[in-house]
């Protein structure tokens, strides 16, 4: 049995999943059933978080009546595993910290730890939406935009663990549909989260309407007939598009992923799939795009497959 951790900025999520017998050399079972799972609030400060990560390992144990022979934990944020420390966006108290260390003190056991796009990109790879793709690069669609790229079965976070960190990249090939460039969180202007996020698709349709929606309004508009709501989500996917050819171009894997709020916006496959194709070198792309299988739960498990 396996134990995954999904730590947020309001709550902490855990959840036992069935591992082979030999404790996972060989790698995650295809099945992945759930056993158990519990839910806590994130409090503040180091102290508190351990011994709140302690609590929810704990109560998931009682309910599986097992005790995991390895626990995984993803959070938001950097997570520099050379260093075997964290620097946490919405989190500012484990910043600098060896998190997994110190957990695995408390625990009594090994802790693996990685940042929440790369175990929802490794949940899916395994037995998600891209289960059996050689490369897999997952892309988070919500209040911001992040990822993870997962090749063979195994998180690659790059030398730099900046591996997902595409949302801070410049949009490609930006026009006047996309808006101004608006200031991004990371303090530059012009990031592709500042357009994809959900704050970003409020925006784009802000300027080109006047309307000011959040973005469930903005698809139900868009699903009942109104031209301008519609037009906003084919604007959003055509800047997904041209967003995720440069990941093609770059890394050319065999599925992208998406997860996140907005990754359920209405016929979102379809756009980015039907128009990607305008902006790569070459016009027939193989590359899969798909929505997550397990949604908001790929974190957590994906922490247990660390």
């Amino acid at each position: 049995m396996r134990i995954g951790i999904d730590l947020g900025g309001t709550k902490i999520a855990a959840i036992a999943l069935d591992a082979p017998p030999d404790g996972g050399s060989g790698g995650p079972s295809a099945d992945g059933a759930e056993r158990a799972r519990a839910r806590t609030f994130t409090p503040t400060g180091y102290a508190g978080t351990l011994s709140a990560l302690a609590h929810v390992v704990a109560e998931v144990e009682q309910a599986a009546g097992k005790r995991a022979e390895r626990v995984g934990l993803c959070l938001p944020g950097v997570v520099d595993g050379a260093a075997g420390r964290v620097r946490a966006v919405n989190l500012p108290w484990l910043d600098g910290h060896p998190l997994a260390a110190d957990l695995a003190v408390v625990l009594g056991r090994p802790v693996a730890m990685a940042n929440d796009g790369d175990c929802f990109t490794l949940s899916e790879s395994v037995d998600g939406a891209a289960a059996g793709a050689a490369v897999v690069y997952g892309v988070i669609l919500g209040t911001g935009v992040g990822g993870g790229l997962v090749v063979d079965g195994r998180i690659r976070a790059g030398a730099n663990a900046l591996a997902g960190e595409w949302g801070h990249l410049p949009l490609p090939w930006r026009g006047e549909a996309d808006g101004p460039p608006l200031r991004c969180g990371c303090g530059r202007m012009g990031c592709i989260e500042t357009v994809l996020s959900g704050a970003g698709l409020s925006a784009l349709h802000a300027h080109h309407t006047g309307q000011d929606l959040e973005p469930p309004a903005i698809a139900a508009r868009a699903v009942s007939g109104d031209a301008a709501a519609a037009l906003t989500l084919e604007r959003h996917a055509d800047a997904l598009a041209r967003a995720l050819v440069t990941l093609v171009q770059v890394l050319d894997p065999d599925v992208i992923v998406a997860g996140g709020g907005l990754s359920g916006l209405p016929g979102l496959e379809e756009a980015v799939m039907g128009g990607w194709g305008r902006y790569a070198l070459s016009g027939s792309l193989r590359t899969r795009f798909v929505r997550a299988r397990h949604g908001a739960e790929s974190g957590m498990r994906g922490a247990a497959w660390l």
